[in-house]
């Protein structure tokens, strides 16, 4: 199977959607399939030299609504050269825009089953960059880009129905994964949250993502300031991330030595924030899954969420974690109080988290998804035994 893959973002850069892109390639590769990843240039310490035989870059600019995000600029007589070197037997489109427009016209052209995922809420995001005007129009270009893609794979199942509603069909769950063996509850919680500049004797919040106004941080802040005066003496906010709000944030609560931004992190000192936090809030209503949610209950931490978007599908109120109404800060403030006030009530959703989180193997999700590639082009199904022959 030979697959070529769009994109606007893939390793090195660090999200969700390039690191669930980078591990299907992966799969893919380890399985006896031949790729070939179309990207923008990535601004990774690793700059553009992840497999720079499987990966092909191009010039690109910040996307509006996401900067750390790019939008390349295709180069037509590269692209053409490779995909008519390559012989692609099916073409992937992850995204919709300058790249991913490339790859369904060449897919038309030549008349290659083409399959589309569905990362990102980008219409949630215009109301936050007072650009609402453009949702009719956004709207119509993605239903118009999806309408002949054989399979259209979205995160959730609340994703799912969001596009159903909208016209879209040809619709399929293809969820995330996690790794519970890099991800895990066990730490020296002192260490790292002195490492954090946060004091261990206290309890710890934490937040991970962006720092921008889709991710509703506003909200995290006021509801932690809400917390009733005496609880909030015994607590601290940690968050973990960089983004557009940034600047902003530290300085406005420069003086506050109970609320730590730690900026970009990653790697160990991530995932040991997420298994020494007492709690994991997580106020994001925009989400199409929320991967670092699954990472927060892998870690045995317990999750404080939106009930919105893909959040709600993980989350399982009361049982994995505690959903509050979108925007709520009162309600979040609440929930925070009462887990933090009740060890036993924290430990079972904590412990109920991690279990959920060990069923949501990386392996049982691309498998599926394999799969369902083959159901696109059927000629392929019968190359499975001498893939998986070969993988060996």
């Amino acid at each position: 199977m030979k697959v070529a893959l769009f994109t606007d973002t893939f390793l090195p850069d660090v999200n969700g959607v390039a690191r669930t892109l980078g591990r299907w390639v992966d799969y893919l590769e380890s399985h006896g399939a031949t790729c070939r990843v179309f990207a923008p240039q990535s601004d990774g310490e690793a700059g553009s030299d992840y497999n720079s035989l499987l990966v092909e870059r191009f010039y690109s600019v910040p996307f509006l609504l996401y900067p750390e995000c790019k939008l390349a600029i295709p180069n037509p007589i590269s692209i053409k050269k490779t995909l008519q070197e390559f012989k692609p037997d099916i073409i992937h489109c992850a995204t919709p825009f300058n790249l991913g427009l490339y790859g369904l016209h060449y897919a038309k052209k030549h008349k290659i089953p083409v399959v589309a995922s569905y990362h990102t809420h980008f219409d949630q995001y215009l109301q936050y960059y007072k650009i609402q005007w453009v949702e009719g129009m956004l709207w119509r270009y993605l239903g118009w880009f999806h309408q002949t893609c054989r399979k259209i794979y979205v995160p959730s199942r609340s994703t799912l129905h969001y596009l159903m509603d909208r016209g879209f069909s040809n619709l399929e769950v293809w969820s995330r994964g996690v790794d519970v063996a890099r991800f895990h509850p066990e730490v020296d919680r002192e260490a790292v949250l002195r490492k954090a500049g946060a004091n261990p004797d206290k309890l710890s919040l934490l937040y991970v993502g962006r720092l921008a106004p889709e991710k509703s941080v506003d909200v995290l802040l006021e509801a932690y300031d809400q917390l009733p005066e005496e609880l909030k003496s015994q607590t601290e906010l940690i968050l973990a991330g960089d983004g557009p709000l940034y600047k902003e944030l530290t300085e406005s609560y420069m003086d506050r030595t109970d609320i730590h931004f730690l900026g970009f992190t990653e790697g160990t000192a991530l995932t040991d924030l997420y298994a020494a936090a007492d709690l994991f809030v997580f106020p994001s209503a925009t989400e199409t899954f929320g991967n670092v949610v699954l990472e927060a209950m892998a870690s045995g931490t317990t999750v404080i969420g939106a009930a919105a978007g893909g959040v709600q599908d993980t989350v399982r109120h009361m049982e994995t974690g505690w959903l509050c109404q979108p925007g709520d800060a009162g309600a979040f403030a609440e929930a925070i109080a009462t887990l933090l006030e009740n060890d036993t009530l924290r430990s079972t959703m904590a412990q109920s988290g991690r279990a959920y989180s060990e069923l949501q193997t990386w392996d049982s999700i691309f498998s599926r998804l394999l799969d369902s590639y083959r159901q696109v082009v059927p000629e392929l199904g019968e190359l499975s035994n001498h893939e998986l022959a070969a993988a060996k």
